[in-house]
C-alpha cells in the first residue's frame, strides 16, 4: 500500500523537477527572439537581396500555436513591424527579413528599401499588440554579423 501511496508524490517530484530545470523561456512557453542577422552577406548595395540578408528570427517555444496579431517587432529607432493576422506554430521558427518578398508561414517581409538593424549595436524587441514586451536581443561590434539570442 505504500509503494501506491508513493507514485503520485515521485510522478508529482519529477514532473516539478523538469519544469525547474527547463530554461524559463521554456517553462512558461511563449514567443522569443531567437537569432539576428544584422549584417547582409556582401556589399551593404541596398539591393532586395542584401536587404533580405538581415533578418530577425523568432520561436514559438510553446507546444500551441501563438496568435501574433498585432504583434510588432522593432529596433532601437523605432522602426516596426506590425504582424498581420498570423499565428506562429509550436516549436515553429520565423525569419522577418527587411526587403521585399512573398510572404509564407516562416518568412515575413518588411517591404523596407533600406536597411533597419544597425551593424555596430542595436536591439530588436517584441512586444504584444497591448504594449507588452515579451522579449528583446541586443548586440555590438563585438558580435560578428548575427547573434544567437
Amino acid at each position: 500500500m505504500r509503494i501506491r501511496a508513493a507514485l503520485p508524490a515521485l510522478a508529482g517530484a519529477a514532473v516539478l523537477t523538469g519544469t525547474l530545470l527547463s530554461s524559463p523561456a521554456e517553462a512558461a512557453g511563449g514567443v522569443i527572439v531567437y537569432r539576428a542577422w544584422f549584417d547582409s552577406p556582401g556589399s551593404d548595395n541596398r539591393s532586395n537581396t542584401s536587404l533580405n540578408g538581415e533578418w530577425v528570427q523568432i520561436k514559438n517555444t510553446s507546444r500551441s500555436a501563438i496568435s501574433l496579431k498585432g504583434w510588432i517587432l522593432k529596433d532601437t529607432s523605432n522602426h516596426k513591424y506590425v504582424f498581420k493576422n498570423i499565428k506562429i506554430g509550436a516549436g515553429k521558427y520565423m525569419k522577418v527579413h527587411t526587403g521585399k518578398g512573398s510572404d509564407t508561414a516562416s518568412n515575413k517581409y518588411q517591404g523596407r528599401a533600406a536597411y533597419v538593424w544597425n551593424n555596430t549595436s542595436d536591439t530588436a524587441t517584441l512586444t504584444k499588440a497591448t504594449g507588452t514586451k515579451v522579449d528583446s536581443c541586443s548586440w555590438t561590434t563585438r558580435d560578428p554579423s548575427d547573434k544567437y539570442c
